[in-house]
C-alpha cells in the first residue's frame, strides 16, 4: 500500500499505464503536427517515408494499456487517453500508406485529421496532467508555472472550455467553441472566428488555434459551413449564419466588440475575403491564410468598409493550389482600395495550414506589432 495521497494498492500498474501513454500520445501528436505543416505533392514521399516507425510507442503503450483491469474510478482516464492514442497512431499509419493511396495527397490531408480527433479525446486531461496541459500551451508558455497552475486550479463549468453548439462536433451550420477555463465576466475578450477549409468542420479546425486561444485569454469560434464548403457564390447563405452564431456567442460571454477577427484557411480564407470586405461586417480585422483572391471581390467589396480595414495575408511560396500570386494581387488590389495590409509569404509553405502563423497574427491582431 502507497503512503498518503499515491496510487492504491493495485493500481500502480494503472500509473505505469499513464507515464507511457501521455508521452507517446504527445509525441505522435508532434509527429502528425509536423507533418501536416510540411505536407505538399513533392514533400509527401519524403514525409511517407519518415514516418516508419513513428507510431510504434503509441502502439507499445496503448497495448499494454489494454492488458490492465483499470479500476471503475479511474474509466474517464482510461476513456480520454486510449482513444487519443489509439487515433494518433492510426494518423501515422494512414500518412505512412498514403503513398499507396489512388490520390496520395488526399489521403495524406485525411490522415493528419487524427490530429484533431485524438486532441479532443486528450484535452480533459488537461487540468490534471501537467505534460497535457503544456501541450495545449503555445511553446513559449510551456514554462509559465503560474499559468500552468491557473489552469489547473480553475473552477471549470459548462460555459468554459471546449463545447459544440448545434450538434456533435462538425454538424454542418452548427459550431465548435472555446471559452478560457479563467473566463471572468468582468473582462472583454477578444474573439476569433476561425472559417475552415473546403473539406473541414470546425470541430476539427479549433484545434487548430486553441493553443494560442488557450494561452491568449481568446475566445475562440469555429463553424462548420452549412454546405460542403463555404457559400462562396451565395454569401447569403453562410454569412448570416456566421453572424448568428457570433450574436449567440456575445449574448453569452463578453466579448470586447473593437477585437474581432474573421480568419480562415482555403475556402474558409477566400470567405474571409467574401464576408469581411461586405458592408456592413463587423469583425475588426481579416485574416485570410492560402485563400484564392480575385480583383472581384474587391470591385464588389463597400468602399467604406475597406478604408482602413487591418487585414493580414498570408499565403505559401509553394502554394499548389491557390499559387502565391494570388496573395500578392490581393495585397495590391486592398492597398488601392485602402486597406491596411500585411501579406507574409512563407517560403517552405504549401497549401497546408501554417499553425507556427498563428502567434503573429495575433500579435498583430491584438496589438503587440505593428
Amino acid at each position: 500500500m502507497s503512503g498518503p495521497g499515491g496510487p492504491r494498492s493495485g493500481e500502480s500498474e494503472v500509473v505505469e499505464a499513464i507515464a507511457r501513454l501521455v508521452p507517446a500520445t504527445l509525441k505522435a501528436l508532434h509527429t502528425l503536427e509536423f507533418a501536416g505543416r510540411h505536407l505538399s505533392p513533392d514533400a509527401l514521399p519524403e514525409l511517407v517515408e519518415a514516418m516508419a516507425g513513428r507510431d510504434d510507442e503509441a502502439n507499445a503503450a496503448l497495448a499494454e494499456s489494454r492488458k490492465i483491469d483499470w479500476p471503475e474510478r479511474l474509466a474517464a482516464v482510461r476513456g480520454c487517453l486510449e482513444p487519443a492514442a489509439e487515433a494518433a497512431a492510426q494518423g501515422i499509419a494512414a500518412l505512412r500508406a498514403a503513398g499507396e493511396a489512388p490520390q496520395p495527397i488526399v489521403a495524406a490531408y485525411r490522415a493528419v485529421r487524427n490530429y484533431a480527433k485524438a486532441s479532443e479525446s486528450l484535452y480533459p486531461m488537461a487540468p490534471f496532467l501537467k505534460p497535457v496541459s503544456q501541450f495545449f500551451l503555445e511553446p513559449a508558455a510551456r514554462d509559465d508555472s503560474a499559468l500552468i497552475e491557473r489552469l489547473a486550479h480553475v473552477a471549470g463549468g459548462e460555459k468554459v472550455g471546449v463545447m459544440h453548439v448545434g450538434g456533435p462536433a462538425g454538424t454542418r451550420g452548427a459550431f465548435s467553441l472555446y471559452v478560457p477555463e479563467y473566463y471572468d465576466a468582468a473582462t472583454a475578450y477578444p474573439l476569433v472566428v476561425a472559417l475552415h477549409g473546403g473539406s473541414g468542420n470546425g470541430g476539427a479546425f479549433l484545434w487548430s488555434w486553441l493553443r494560442e486561444a488557450r494561452t491568449r485569454g481568446i475566445i475562440l469560434l469555429a463553424p462548420t459551413a452549412i454546405g460542403a464548403t463555404w457559400s462562396l457564390m451565395n454569401p447569403e447563405e453562410d454569412g448570416p449564419s456566421i453572424d448568428r452564431m457570433v450574436e449567440f456567442v456575445a449574448g453569452q460571454w463578453n466579448i470586447d466588440a473593437g477585437r474581432k477577427l474573421l480568419t480562415g484557411m482555403s475556402d474558409g480564407g477566400t470567405f474571409t475575403y467574401v464576408l469581411g470586405l461586405s458592408a456592413g461586417c463587423r469583425f475588426t480585422h481579416l485574416a485570410p491564410i492560402a485563400a484564392a483572391f480575385h480583383p472581384l471581390l474587391a470591385s464588389s467589396a463597400d468602399s467604406e468598409r475597406v478604408k482602413g480595414l487591418p487585414v493580414h495575408i498570408v499565403h505559401g511560396a509553394h502554394d499548389w493550389m491557390f499559387p502565391s500570386q494570388t496573395a500578392a494581387m490581393a495585397e495590391r488590389v486592398l492597398q488601392q482600395a485602402g486597406a491596411t495590409v500585411v501579406f507574409r509569404e512563407i517560403a517552405d509553405l504549401s497549401h497546408t495550414y501554417p499553425r507556427d502563423e498563428n502567434g503573429p497574427i495575433l500579435d498583430w491582431f491584438l496589438g503587440a506589432t505593428t
